[in-house]
């Protein structure tokens, strides 16, 4: 890459005295190191990873910390969904009281969405709270899941089933880290990416629409831009509803949808976390239109955005099926807000302009997507 670096971004996540710093730019896990000495009484750090980041970048983590003297103790997780299972989450536990770690101990998570979210709630559960950190590695991570404070493990019976709010100290996303992911697994990302812009900025749908391929070829400064700014978004709604009682609920577009196709696919590798979201979302747009909510061309024009990047868009052409609209509306009905064969579902009723619609009917969503599933 020829074209000069940026200095990294911070932003901040204002929750009072749970208030933290992301740290957003290439090279940013340089800092790490500097950053973890306040916390720690001895140089010693616990780091949960998976196998494939621990081949990848376990050596370029280890560098950033030998300048302050900081010692590593590693665990490494099968990579996959099915990682945030409650037999790791019991193992995560036992290695960390093993290895004699207390509450004025440091947990790094360096991986994806799934050590993130298993790591933070293993945290949050060592003898009752011990500190953490987001080192994310994937875009997916660092845009979404790393941020906000949301830990959990999956179920039989539907994904983060089972959590807790529980904030890290501070957060790095290192963009140059995202060099090594598939181009598959970077897609998936930029899902979450769109989905800001789709939310309640509509200047950035644009400006994604517009400069899509530069993310996703890993431009510096348009990488660094789009975490930066989704970073941004989700710092705000969190810092107005960090448990999700109101306003954070919108982060949620595409999700119910989403996580119901995951469930029905048993969070298998055919479809990925973002992937699922992407088509969610065009579900969300699809499901409004078909309720007179969203104008059918503003629908169409975020599916073909969304399918410009790669990202699945036909329900009844998803890897994993057949899927059915009955099994789909069951398990819409985990939704952890869902009443009496009602559930809220996130729509919008133009770019930018989501809303929480608060009871959608189930055997109308079902109906709706019977019809998403008989397209050819």
């Amino acid at each position: 890459m020829s074209e000069t670096l940026s200095a990294p971004e911070t932003v901040r996540v204002n929750l009072g005295a749970r208030s933290y710093d992301i740290l957003v730019g290439h090279g940013a896990l340089s800092e790490l190191g500097g950053r973890l000495l306040p916390l720690l009484k001895r140089k010693r750090v616990f780091v949960l990873t998976d196998e494939t980041v621990a081949r990848l970048h376990m050596d370029a983590l280890k560098a950033a910390l030998r300048p302050s003297g900081i010692e590593t103790d590693v665990m490494a997780l099968a990579p996959g969904e099915q990682s945030k299972s409650f037999s790791n989450l019991e193992g995560i536990l036992d290695w960390l009281l093993g290895a004699g770690a207390d509450r004025s101990d440091v947990l790094i998570a360096f991986g994806g969405g799934v050590i993130g979210d298993i790591a933070g709630l293993s945290a949050s559960l060592m003898k009752r709270g011990m500190s953490f950190v987001q080192v994310p590695t994937t875009l997916l991570s660092q845009v979404d899941s790393s941020v906000g404070g949301k830990t959990a493990v999956n179920t039989p019976r539907g994904k983060n089933m089972i959590g807790a709010f529980y904030q890290p100290r501070f957060v790095i996303a290192d963009t140059a880290l995202l060099g090594s992911l598939p181009a598959r697994d970077l897609r998936a990302g930029y899902a979450e990416v769109l989905k800001y812009g789709l939310i309640n900025d509509p200047a950035f749908f644009d400006w994604l629409e517009a400069h899509g391929a530069d993310v996703l070829a890993l431009r510096p400064d348009a990488i660094q831009q789009a975490v930066a700014t989704s970073c941004r978004a989700k710092a705000a709604v969190v810092a107005e509803d960090e448990t999700e009682g109101g306003v954070r609920a919108l982060l949620n577009l595409g999700h119910t949808f989403g996580h119901a196709v995951e469930a029905a696919n048993a969070y298998r590798a055919d479809v990925l976390h973002g992937e699922a979201v992407a088509l969610g979302m065009v579900l969300a747009f699809r499901y409004g239109a078909s309720q007179g909510i969203t104008a059918p061309a503003i629908a169409e024009k975020v599916a073909s955005v969304i399918a410009a990047s790669g990202l699945p868009v036909e329900l009844s052409k998803l890897p994993g099926g057949p899927y059915e609209a009955a099994q789909l509306a069951e398990l819409m009905k985990q939704d952890k807000k869902a009443r009496g064969g009602r559930v809220p579902l996130i729509l919008a009723r133009d770019i930018g302009q989501s809303y929480i619609h608060p009871d959608a009917d189930l055997a109308t969503v079902a109906a709706f997507l019977a019809g998403e599933l008989e397209k050819a």
